[in-house]
């Protein structure tokens, strides 16, 4: 029998997915890290902060995990203490992109929809605030990964390799744990992202409405640089969030049906629909992680602008140093 076409598709999908997402984050971090894209300050901290999390999860789950451990499984990286570490980050960093990426749609709420918080909420030295405790709440919610796996084999008196440790799972703290590393992964930051989309763009349309009203039916043909600026507002919102949750429905739909059903993917039947479903969420979820600069460029004119410079800076210095 040849190889199964899923893992086949993997070994493809994710080594072209590192070639991509890598380059376009640190693009991302270095136009916005600028400050020319005509965003405010508090917008760019959160956004630098989303292509940062994003980042760290091209590094180390996409190129680190899913392609050096996987095809290089004697490496350094299969030792236990670096595996558990590996563990422990990639779901780390997997959190502090969905819940980065719920802080920016909470702070696009603030400043549509609560005028008089706006000016207390909206500021960087908050946004920074917030930012640094997620993250430090999601990096020790996430510490029981130290606990939760235990090494496979014993070579030369070294621990290779990391399993699931069945005493954990099994616990009542263990399955507690797991729980809600799901739920605060792909439920609830998914449903208030929905929830506070849906509230955002229902305050920017009745605004807009009655914007229009008062402007009369004598302004129609003239531009209105408010109505622009919020219809920019839904474009970037929606750019943004509306793409995390459309690549974070099949990971959802999975672990709701994988845990209400207790079917649980087996790791050696790769033609298992089950495993097939998880799999594949995998390769979306992670696709999520770098296609925030796809967004920016597509619907950010300025954005555009920006990485055109910094794309041609390093061939006009070559040009340069060419001809002295």
């Amino acid at each position: 029998m040849g190889r199964p076409i899923i893992l086949q598709f993997r070994d493809f999908y994710y080594p072209f997915l590192a070639a991509f997402g890598v380059p376009a984050n640190l693009l991302t971090i270095v136009i916005l890290s600028r400050g020319n894209c005509g965003l405010s300050k508090c917008i760019s901290v959160y956004m630098v902060a989303m292509a940062t999390a994003d980042l760290l999860v091209m590094i180390f789950n996409v190129l680190v995990y899913q392609i050096c451990r996987n095809h290089f499984p004697y490496s350094f990286l299969s030792y236990t203490a670096v595996c558990k570490f590996n563990i422990y980050l990639n779901s780390s960093n997997l959190n502090m992109s969905v819940w980065f990426t719920l802080l920016f749609t909470v702070d696009r709420y603030v400043a549509v929809c609560c005028q008089k918080f706006k000016t207390k909420y909206c500021r960087v030295k908050t946004a920074a605030a917030v930012i640094t405790t997620v993250s430090v709440l999601i990096y020790c919610h996430c510490l029981p990964f130290w606990f939760a796996y235990k090494f496979e084999r014993i070579i030369n008196n070294i621990h290779w390799g990391c399993r699931p440790s069945i005493d954990f799972f099994t616990s009542p703290a263990g399955v507690g744990f797991s729980w809600t590393v799901s739920v605060l992964t792909s439920m609830i930051p998914f449903a208030l992202i929905l929830l506070f989309n849906c509230l955002t763009v229902r305050r920017i349309l009745v605004a807009s409405r009655a914007r229009r009203g008062l402007r009369g039916h004598s302004s129609e043909n003239q531009s209105d640089p408010e109505m622009e600026n919020r219809r920019k507002s839904i474009i970037l919102l929606f750019s943004v969030s509306g793409s995390f949750l459309v690549l974070w429905l099949t990971p959802f739909i999975s672990f709701l049906t994988t845990r209400l059903t207790n079917t649980a993917h087996c790791q050696g039947d790769y033609t298992a629909p089950a495993y097939i479903a998880t799999e594949t969420g995998y390769m979306l979820m992670y696709l999520s992680s770098c296609t925030n600069t796809c967004m920016y460029a597509a619907t950010q004119t300025k954005f555009r602008e920006e990485l055109k410079k910094v794309v041609k800076s390093p061939w006009t210095l070559i040009l340069i140093l060419v001809k002295k």
